[in-house]
């Protein structure tokens, strides 16, 4: 029997990119949203409320537009490279309006329980009890995308840090945090080396007397500038690099990675450099960290082993005194409430789900966690192509392999996992990018074929191969197939410049230096040879 109705769980990216996979194969999806609108974790407030994702003011997007759009909706070219949470939103919003999406859509609707019918193992339908305006209530489906997300429950290991209950000064967790303002004056310390924890310590540093942060592993840094300006990920996931990663020996991969995150600054004589430099952990993504270090307006501190009323004590034996603030940016752990215990188990080894979407002990394949992972590239492509895939597989289109494969996938997964990223609970979602999104639209039916196109659109498999890969490379053929793809991979490059040209410049010269160069330097090369012959 064809799953028709199908429950999205949450109205942030995941949920809106999977209400339009249900519609574009023709479920019947409905979502449940807890709060009064969209957007998720993107959606900026400035009160901290439970049970939803909470981000600062000041919050730009780590991966660029035309690296982040979906694969049939280009985002629009005046919209800048890297976005601030409100313009990212106001991107979801026409994506939310273009395809119709809000009319699925119950606000202000909390779900309560997802659970297995009685007859689950023939019918696959799951009754969901949701609660509105204080009244519960039940329906039957026969699907559910989970799409909840995993920034919700903040992870604080106050044990690790011994005499915080006797601290003086002010601490939370970075979930809280909003805005610099109150903060004039103090000295702050922030635990952790993340995104957000090197975003708050460069904010907080333009205000406060003196900010440190404190690392136990260190991290590579690199800015969102990449080669000739173009936003980095443009220029690291491409096809041809990520087969370079694969086919390489691992130490020529770690090497030729230490080579390119020390190339902006030596990471050592920061203080920066990674514990173990070889795991291909995240690296922190920020234009101003150098710089405020370079300044002196941030120091980067071991580990704190110690807290008074008002010092930090830290693994070097070094005191740091009069400390007024301590932010933990110490990441989140992430749960279900609403669903049995034993469909999604989260260990510290990594989550038990087939290709971090289906729970594999489940008879029939009608529920799927989507959004559970974070790539090495940008989150949204990727939802998009498990909701794809998901949709397919909830209408029979697609299937899943045996429990036992899928466990033995899982295991696999992991191992390979904790081999390229390390043991960290921050890294246990990690996933190599463009390998992920190839499995998943293999899946679908999706993936470019590079081979067949290079015969008969060699000028588009070459882009393919060498430039970004971005997501409308999975709208060029199979189920889903858009017939704006090839434009929008062959205009892109013009959708990048066009926010940034906003003052006209007279046109160049016919030969720009760069091709003199070039030239010259060919013309020296071939009279060398032309005189080591002679």
């Amino acid at each position: 029997m064809m799953a028709k109705k199908v429950a999205v769980i949450g109205a942030g990216v995941s949920g809106l990119v999977s209400l339009k996979c249900c519609v574009d194969e023709g479920l019947e999806p409905t979502c449940f949203e807890r709060t009064g609108d969209i957007g998720g974790l993107w959606r900026f407030q400035e009160n901290v409320e439970d049970g939803r994702a909470s981000i600062y003011r000041s919050v730009i997007t780590n991966t660029s537009k035309e690296m982040s759009c979906f694969s049939d909706f280009p985002m629009p070219e005046d919209f800048p490279n890297f976005l601030h949470n409100s313009k990212l939103l106001e991107y979801f919003r026409i994506f939310a309006k273009k395809f119709d999406l809000l009319k699925y859509i119950q606000f202000q609707t909390t779900v309560l329980k997802v659970k297995r019918r009685p007859d689950f193992s023939s019918s696959g339908q799951w009754e969901v009890v949701t609660q509105s305006a204080g009244k519960e209530q039940s329906a039957v489906f026969d699907a559910v995308m989970v799409c909840s997300g995993h920034h919700i429950l903040p992870h604080i290991p106050l044990q690790s840090f011994p005499g915080i209950e006797k601290f003086k000064g002010q601490y939370f967790h970075s979930r809280q945090y909003k805005r610099p303002a109150g903060f004039e004056g103090k000295r702050i310390l922030v635990i952790g080396i993340g995104n957000s924890a090197s975003d708050i310590a460069v904010e907080l540093s333009k205000e406060a007397a003196q900010v440190f942060i404190s690392t136990r592993k260190g991290s590579w840094v690199m800015s969102r500038i990449s080669e000739e300006g173009y936003p980095w990920d443009m220029v690291f996931h491409t096809r041809f690099s990520s087969m370079l990663r694969n086919v390489l020996p691992r130490t020529i991969v770690k090497w030729m990675m230490e080579q390119q995150m020390n190339r902006w600054f030596n990471h050592e004589n920061y203080g920066l450099q990674p514990q173990n430099k070889y795991l291909l952990k995240e690296p922190v993504l920020n234009d101003d960290l150098p710089s405020r270090l370079l300044c002196g307006a941030i120091k980067v501190k071991p580990r704190v082993t110690g807290l008074t009323e008002t010092s930090a004590m830290f693994e070097d034996e070094t005191v740091e005194e009069d400390i007024d603030v301590i932010v933990f940016a110490t990441g989140y752990t992430f749960a279900f409430p609403f669903l049995e215990e034993s469909l999604v188990e989260v260990e510290d080894i990594g989550v038990s789900l087939y290709k971090y979407m289906f729970p594999p002990q489940l008879e029939k394949a009608t529920l799927a966690c989507i959004g559970l992972i974070q790539p090495l590239g940008s989150i949204f492509p990727t939802v998009e192509l498990q909701a794809r895939w998901a949709t397919r597989v909830f209408k029979g289109l697609c299937s899943l392999p045996s429990q036992k494969a899928m466990m033995e996938d899982i295991v696999k997964r992991n191992e390979k996992r904790i081999d390229l990223f390390g043991t960290s609970q921050s890294q246990i979602l990690q996933t190599n990018y463009i390998d992920y999104l190839d499995e998943l639209a293999s899946d679908i039916g999706a993936k470019p074929d590079l081979v067949s196109l290079l015969f008969q659109d060699p000028k588009l498999a070459v882009k393919l191969y060498f430039g970004p890969c971005n997501s409308y490379q999975y709208r060029l053929a199979g189920p889903g197939q858009w017939e704006g793809a090839r434009r929008a991979i062959l205009t892109q490059k013009q959708r990048i410049l066009k926010p940034l040209k906003t003052r006209s410049l007279k046109a160049a010269s016919a030969l720009p230096a760069p091709l003199l160069l070039t030239l010259l330097g060919l013309l020296a090369i071939l009279m060398a040879l032309f005189f080591q012959i002679q």
